[in-house]
């Protein structure tokens, strides 16, 4: 069919645009709950609604076509919102192309998935929290599941606070006289042996392959804490026993060191290996070290997000969206992490200035990515065994989270191409 061109129809169609009404979601500091603000941007996806993420303009700012539907949710989630017309958007599009930001478009909710045991654990997950406060659905995988291929059922993985190296967290010291300790141990060793492997550590060496594979096909991985470089010890074990006999009954390679094979990390290497099963510590990746006492107080304790070009480098610009610079810094048994043995091709998202600590770092392998963000809750200091979850509704405009949530609807996006 011949489709004529009409002087008229143009310029009526343009007016119409011109005065479209459209909602825009603020992200600076007028926005009353930024965490939720996520959740309305992922249920707007869900209903086939794209979201347009306005990168650096008032805190990273999400613009939607107005909708009744839409303006409901924002208030029974009590988000902060404004009704802005046509012309207003073209304003806020003239404004964006001539600074240092961007519009990225969101066309697809991510299907969520988070590896995380079937036993209760005693200490909590930060983005577990995240997204049950957002109200971003998500579904839980094991290591069975894992290994059977569910993987690529799902667009993002979070790696819950897992120790791939197979050696239960490095609690025995402190807990190994506990029930729930022991119960970790008796779980695992189960199921290593109902899926064929002889000891845990074989097993976490296999599900750490799997979810690198993952990875590589073209997901979109997050951790945080010791997830973060239990998971490069485990890839880089490949060939080598480096568990203390308490961990799996027989010794580590006496070689264990020189036999790491950094080349199949995803962040880091060159890293040496804490082999006293007793230091609550695995390698000197995490900086500061677990075991030693925290150079700087939480009153005096920040890290500093970087700034890159929203046009040049949308994603670690997406990936650092947020309505301040810097952020409070907090504990983790993987806190942050050391920045000589970080491989080179990484990007630094933020850091501790003037330190040998980098907090938050990206990278890409195969067709996807991984994020790993040093700590575990940021808005808990010191986060120990037994304290109780973070209360949300408490920390609403929490930066820390905020990096969290800016993964969640990273695979989403669809870079909007540039005029030429």
């Amino acid at each position: 069919m011949k489709i004529l061109y009409h002087p008229l129809a143009a310029l009526l169609l343009s007016f119409s645009s011109l005065f479209a009404q459209k909602l825009l979601i603020p992200m600076d500091l007028r926005q009353t709950d930024h965490l939720k603000a996520y959740g309305v941007a992922y249920w707007s996806l869900e209903h086939s609604v794209n979201v347009e993420w306005l990168l650096n303009y008032r805190g990273g700012a999400f613009m939607l076509d107005y909708h009744p539907d839409l303006e409901r949710e924002c208030r029974v989630r009590g988000v902060t919102f404004e009704s802005i017309s046509g012309s207003q958007a073209a304003q806020i599009y003239a404004e964006i192309e001539g600074a240092n930001m961007e519009v990225v478009l969101l066309e697809k909710a991510p299907a969520i998935a988070i590896y995380t045991p079937p036993n209760k654990q005693v200490w909590d997950d930060a983005v577990t929290l995240a997204l049950e406060y957002a109200e971003i659905p998500y579904e839980k995988l094991w290591d069975e599941e894992v290994l059977r291929g569910d993987l690529q059922k799902y667009d993002w993985l979070h790696l819950h606070h897992e120790d791939f190296s197979g050696q239960y967290g490095r609690f025995y010291a402190s807990f190994h006289a506990t029930a729930w300790y022991q119960e970790e141990v008796i779980k695992s060793e189960a199921m290593a042996k109902q899926l064929g492997f002889t000891k845990v550590s074989e097993l976490k060496k296999s599900v750490a392959r799997a979810i690198k594979e993952y990875a590589a096909r073209g997901g979109f991985l997050f951790a945080m804490c010791s997830a973060t470089d239990t998971i490069d010890l485990a890839l880089a074990a490949k060939n080598t026993d480096l568990c203390a006999a308490l961990f799996d009954y027989d010794p580590p390679s006496p070689n264990a060191q020189n036999e790491l094979d950094f080349s199949e990390c995803l962040a880091f290497e060159n890293f040496t290996l804490e082999m006293n099963p007793m230091v609550y510590e695995h390698s000197d990746i995490d900086y500061p070290p677990s075991n030693s006492p925290r150079l700087r107080s939480a009153d005096a304790d920040y890290f500093t997000l970087f700034e890159f070009s929203a046009k040049y480098d949308p994603v670690p610009t997406m990936l650092t969206q947020d309505h301040v610079s810097v952020v409070k810094g907090f504990m983790g048994q993987t806190t942050g992490f050391k920045r000589s043995v970080i491989k080179k091709s990484i990007t630094i998202l933020a850091d501790v200035p003037g330190t040998e600590e980098v907090k938050y770092i990206h990278g890409n392998i195969g067709r996807g990515t991984f994020t790993f963000y040093g700590g575990h809750d940021p808005e808990d200091y010191q986060h120990m065994v037994y304290d109780p979850p973070t209360q949300l509704s408490l920390h609403k405009n929490s930066p820390g989270y905020r990096l969290i949530l800016n993964n969640i609807l990273f695979p989403a996006a669809k870079k909007k191409k540039r005029k030429t």
